[in-house]
């Protein structure tokens, strides 16, 4: 009878020491909740590819920025003292008023719905850029829109990174043009307040900067040598122009 008892005692431990090692290996395999599983979840397949949370959420942002930013393109064109303002505001009205299309287009395709009016925030700028007049007005034209596109155009960067949907690749690439050029319009303007643009993304950026040290002694750092190509040098490819019109 003790030995019965023991030999239970003894598989009862080798079964409770197999489930022990087991459960790492099945619950690995179910990977509930971890990054990849989420993307899964949150993906609907679609003819052009899957279709993610983000990729929603990219179409949702284009039809939003349009629906503010080409409003506000039309009131610099009306309003703004300067002829640099008002060209700004000539590609926001051009470029907004494609790429909204491009994006009606895209959504229709995928069954998503899209918003017919500007958020809260949005319409609050509005209000803000109907309120004010000549510089003090192109100031706040330059400096909403400028930090409206910026980070607009971190979203396209990692749409177009990570998409596996070609319709939202297509208008990633689409939208990275319009808002780059919207971007070096506005700066032209001379109006965009680059110190205020740093001191927000340092005040909204957890990560510490990790830049290389400045050269010890204040002296003038060395010129680093030019990368150069090796073996055959008879190139023939040349950079891809843009699709765009070249900036006046």
């Amino acid at each position: 009878m003790r030995r019965v008892n023991g030999t239970a005692l003894i598989i009862a431990a080798l079964v409770a020491t197999m489930g022990a090692l087991a459960f790492p290996v099945w619950s690995y395999a179910d990977r509930s909740g971890t990054g990849e599983a989420d993307l899964n979840a949150s993906s609907v397949a679609t003819q052009w590819g899957p279709l993610s949370a983000t990729d929603r959420d990219f179409l949702v942002k284009v039809r939003l920025a349009g629906l503010w930013e080409l409003p506000a393109g039309q009131q610099a064109i009306e309003r703004a003292p300067s002829e640099a303002v008002k060209l700004a505001g000539d590609h926001l009205v051009v470029g907004h008023t494609d790429l909204d299309r491009r994006a009606r287009d895209v959504a229709a395709k995928l069954g998503v719905e899209l918003p017919n009016q500007p958020n809260e925030q949005q319409q609050g700028w509005l209000r803000e850029l109907t309120a004010a007049q000549g510089q003090v007005y192109e100031q706040k034209f330059a400096n909403l829109l400028r930090a409206a596109h910026g980070k607009v155009f971190a979203l396209i960067a990692q749409v177009r990174h990570t998409t596996r949907n070609s319709l939202i690749r297509q208008l990633a690439s689409d939208a990275n043009q319009t808002v780059l050029d919207h971007i070096t319009m506005l700066e032209r303007t001379g109006f965009v307040d680059f110190d205020g643009l740093a001191r927000e993304a340092a005040n909204a950026s957890t990560a510490s900067p990790s830049g290389p040290p400045m050269s010890s002694g204040g002296g003038v750092p060395q010129v680093p040598v030019p990368v150069t190509p090796t073996g055959d040098q008879s190139f023939t490819s040349r950079p891809v122009p843009p699709t765009m019109a070249p900036l006046p």
